[in-house]
């Protein structure tokens, strides 16, 4: 039995939510969003939640339980306030800026790199070593999140590169003479 499964998802106040078999739509203040369940999962609106249940009780439509409920329950966080990642930048001469919508970074390449957020993502630079990510789909905050880390990750001796807010990097130790 999913313990997560088996509590039914509120619907919080200012948001409108409806179930059309097996697509949850929410709308709210931020925008809308909509998930469509595996055909194994069953969604019912009563007494303004959304309750979750496996149709079967075979293996797969039980594992299917518990994410079905949480991707509910993100869609409805995600139109109500949204979804942020920060983004640190460590290193000298390492630096990020905006240019209109887009994300120009200062990486130590022989060229800044130009990054172009996805439609329904806002990029903000409040300083020039730090990047918030924000957004309603809290899938794609983080997909574009790890698209900007990928393209200097932290190394390892001197931390150099770009790191989430709050990432722990393991240092190794330098040579020894």
């Amino acid at each position: 039995m999913s313990r997560i499964g088996k509590k039914p998802v509120q619907v919080p106040a200012g948001i409108t939510a409806s179930v059309d078999g097996q697509k949850v739509t929410a709308k709210g203040p931020k925008g809308e969003l909509f998930f469509v369940a595996n055909d194994e999962i069953g969604l019912k609106l009563e007494n303004n939640a959304i309750v979750v249940t496996p149709l079967n009780d075979s293996k797969d439509a039980r594992s299917k339980w518990g994410m079905s409920r949480t991707m509910v329950e993100n869609i409805l966080k995600g139109v109500k306030d949204g979804y942020e990642r920060k983004l640190e930048i460590n290193g000298v001469g390492y630096r990020a800026a905006l240019q209109g919508k887009n994300l120009q970074l200062a990486l130590g390449f022989s060229h800044d790199v130009i990054y172009v957020p996805p439609e329904g993502i806002t990029i903000a630079v409040p300083k020039p070593t730090e990047i918030v990510v924000t957004g309603i789909n809290k899938q794609q905050v983080g997909q574009v999140a790890a698209e900007i880390r990928e393209y200097r990750g932290p190394e390892p001796y001197k931390g150099k590169g770009v790191k989430y807010a709050g990432e722990r990097i393991v240092r190794k130790e330098g040579k020894k003479k």
